[in-house]
């Protein structure tokens, strides 16, 4: 297969995927969306399968059979042996001369920083924290789960929050306005009628995430319960973001720490401000900043730091991302 120059970039998390086609100079040939990347649920490769019409599409759409370099950031490739796994099915695709294989997290760092420097923490469905220095040096956490010590995420948060609101309502629990919310929220007069719902499946159990939302809702009401819930999960941000910078040798230099997902990006009042406060405590030249540009940014610009393109190529193709 002829390859021509560039870089194909992707980010693949558990709810969609985004391709894009780069080219040295950071001009962005084509884009593909597909569906979410979830290995660990289907098996590896019924996952790249899927992944590879979504990457085919992007290649036709550019006009190129392949690319010099592949920039993949996935979802689930949590451990080395992992990537490794991940690493080996995509290169059997031919998409490119090189193939590197990264956390999805590593994508949004690199999309909130104007160097391959600093520390992202995403708080989505779950919560995941990395780190990395020009160098090649990264920090990271297992991430999967309370086996490996994470704890929040909207998923966790909502988890949380039926514990709590059970608890209220059958009174082994501090009273608490969850146990009225949250039913609410479904349209249903209490928390009976809600665990019933949830435990027989008449709500879908992915309709659990939509509680989240109303944890925060709660919380800014007043409600000491879920406020401390909330403080829970700042602490648990701060925490992983400390110690990436710890490990990294830069809680002495000024470094951004960039804020991602669903959770973190829909800026909930008291959970920014406590994370900000922490923060300047614990890592005083920490930078918090909240990335909303598209990770499949960060995957590309991975890829233009791993083939040395010019800074122009950066500008351009965050320009086009309108990063």
């Amino acid at each position: 297969m002829g390859l021509r120059a560039g870089v194909l970039a992707v980010d693949a998390g558990n709810s969609k995927t985004d391709v894009a086609v780069v080219t040295d100079a950071g001009e962005v040939l084509a884009t593909a969306r597909g569906a979410g990347f979830r290995p660990s649920a289907g098996g590896t490769d019924p996952a790249v399968a899927a992944l590879a019409g979504t990457v085919d599409r992007a290649l036709a759409a550019a006009g190129v059979p392949g690319v010099s370099h592949v920039s993949a950031c996935l979802a689930n490739a949590d451990l080395p042996v992992e990537e490794a796994r991940l690493t080996a099915a995509l290169e059997e695709r031919g998409w490119g001369g090189t193939v590197e294989v990264r956390n999805d997290t590593f994508a949004v760092l690199r999309a909130g920083v104007t160097e391959p420097r600093g520390v992202a923490v995403v708080c989505g469905a779950g919560i995941n924290c990395v780190g990395m220095r020009p160098d090649g040096r990264t920090a990271r956490f297992p991430a999967i789960g309370r086996i490996s010590g994470d704890w929040g995420g909207g998923w966790g948060l909502a988890e949380e929050a039926l514990w709590h609101a059970a608890r209220a309502h059958d009174g082994r629990g501090a009273p608490t306005a969850l146990a009225r919310t949250l039913p609410a929220h479904f349209g249903l007069p209490g928390m009976p009628d809600l665990i019933e719902a949830l435990h027989l499946e008449h709500l879908p159990p992915a309709r659990r995430h939509e509680l989240a939302p109303v944890l925060f809702a709660t919380a800014a009401g007043g409600d000491p319960v879920a406020g401390a819930v909330v403080d829970r999960q700042a602490d648990e941000v701060v925490a992983m973001a400390t110690v990436a910078l710890s490990r990294l040798g830069l809680l002495g230099e000024e470094t951004p720490v960039v804020l991602g997902g669903s959770v973190l990006a829909a800026r909930h009042a008291r959970l920014d401000d406590r994370i900000r406060a922490l923060l300047a405590d614990r890592a005083p030249k920490a930078v918090p900043r909240v990335v909303t540009a598209p990770p499949v940014l960060g995957a590309a610009l991975l890829g233009l730091d791993r083939t040395a393109a010019p800074p122009t190529a950066q500008r351009r193709l965050r320009a086009h991302y309108g990063a």
